[in-house]
């Protein structure tokens, strides 16, 4: 049984990812300098890098609208299960996301992107129709 707690954990995970690509592209580049964190990603030559570190800014850009759409729906009294379904769903195809940046697999990685925005539009739309 999914409950609003599996919700919730979901935000938390996908807060953490970010953290995750951006460890990939710091262990895949030469030399990582914590003084210059940007200017080091911009000089790296390595493809896997630039694509590990777009995953990681794509993380935070994803997350903002996820977790009001979370929160929303549950102040809403949007179902738990439809909650926590679409958190769950969210949160794999952003892990999925996050391969198909470092593997350099761009049409999957549109089609993952547009599942998880499809997760965050349906949950503030039911947020949205519960209160209306």
């Amino acid at each position: 049984m999914l409950t609003l707690s599996t919700a919730y954990w979901c935000v938390l995970v996908a807060a953490l990812l970010p953290y995750a690509w951006v460890t990939v592209a710091k262990a895949s580049g030469e030399r990582y300098s914590n003084r210059d964190p940007r200017g080091w990603v911009a000089r790296q030559e390595n493809p896997r890098v630039q694509r590990a570190y777009a995953a990681h800014l794509n993380g935070f850009e994803a997350f903002a609208p996820f977790a009001a759409g979370v929160i929303l729906a549950q102040l809403a009294g949007v179902p738990v299960e439809r909650i926590a379904t679409l958190a769950l769903i969210f949160v794999a195809l952003r892990i999925v996301h996050g391969l198909m940046y470092i593997f350099n697999q761009p049409l999957l990685r549109s089609a993952v992107w547009a599942g998880g925005f499809a997760c965050v539009a349906i949950l503030l739309v039911q947020a949205a129709l519960a209160v209306g």
